[in-house]
């Protein structure tokens, strides 16, 4: 009896947590505008080969609009270098707090 009432309540306190870290501000934000864009340089690799695709960077946004860090969740590795770096110089922004904010970069032959 008192180990389905433990679990029970230890699946409670975990809802609860879950719940309360999905509603901390600065853990996401419906995507801050950007005030000033990089554009990413086209490696001289990835010219050559033609490639071209799209790379996903998760960029953590301080309060002030500045990219404190940034972090690939996807992409040609050619690419993701390139991607990095310009999203690390954009400005969002201001807000209240740091947020995270997703990229998507599309690279296109030229």
């Amino acid at each position: 009896m008192w180990k389905g009432v433990t679990l029970v309540a230890v699946a409670l306190v975990l809802l609860a947590s879950l719940a309360t870290a999905q509603s901390a501000p600065g853990s996401s934000s419906p995507d801050r505008k950007v005030n000033s864009r990089v554009s990413p340089v086209y490696p001289e690799l990835a010219k050559k080969m033609h490639l071209q695709g799209t790379v996903r960077v998760e960029a953590v946004v301080r309060p002030n609009g500045t990219v404190k860090s940034t972090r690939v969740l996807g992409g040609n590795p050619v690419l993701v270098v390139a991607a990095t770096d310009a999203v690390g110089k954009w400005k969002f922004e201001t807000a209240a707090g740091e947020t995270t904010e997703i990229v998507q970069l599309t690279f296109v032959p030229q």
